[in-house]
């Protein structure tokens, strides 16, 4: 196993899950002590999951598999609470993020193709409501991409929050690209 999926910091802990990079393959999750760097196996999951998020209320770790076709409750001990299907075929998921109150929000892409043939990535970004079984709250095509022609939201992705404006931070390309991973920004007023 050497593909790690999305990562969450907590406040208090990184949580990190590496797989197998491929479908229906396996998981270990692990934490790790951002002041020591002391990284501790926590449980194993036979699929891979992609990505992981701490729910801050009740302590539960929130996963998507491959694709995003499943999503995974655990305990903080890693007990399994559920597995469900996951309801949207927009976007599979890339990476999660933890927002306020048991949400998250999610970012992914779907590859399809264009009016002659020629492949193109749609990405998209969705707020999911952890209490309520990962119930889409709301979508939205995220039409953006880096210098290489690939969607924004390809890969991680980190939103923030920094006084009246919300941003989001993506990496879409692999290190391997001509120009290495670039980091791009964006930027927008929150609603008043």
């Amino acid at each position: 196993m050497y593909h790690p999926g999305g990562i969450d910091f907590d406040g208090r802990s990184v949580w990190v899950s590496v797989a197998e990079y491929r479908p229906n393959s396996q998981t270990v999750v692990y934490k790790i002590d951002p002041v020591t760097h002391a990284v501790s196996e926590q449980f194993r999951v036979k699929d891979h999951i992609g990505g992981i998020v701490k729910d801050r209320r009740t302590g539960h770790l929130h996963g998507v598999s491959w694709g995003s076709r499943k999503f995974y409750d655990w305990t903080g001990k890693g007990k399994q609470v559920s597995v469900k299907p996951n309801p949207s075929l927009m976007v599979d998921y890339q990476d999660c993020d933890y927002v306020a109150k048991s949400k998250q929000l999610c970012s992914g892409l779907i590859g399809l193709p264009g009016p002659t043939g020629t492949p193109y990535e749609f990405g998209g970004i969705a707020l999911l409501d952890l209490a309520d079984d990962n119930r889409i709250l709301k979508e939205q095509p995220f039409p953006m991409y880096g210098s290489t022609g690939h969607i924004a939201t390809r890969n991680p992705l980190a939103f923030e929050v920094d006084g009246a404006k919300m941003r989001i931070l993506a990496a879409p390309d692999d290190a391997d690209a001509p120009a290495g991973t670039e980091l791009l920004i964006y930027e927008a007023p929150l609603p008043t």
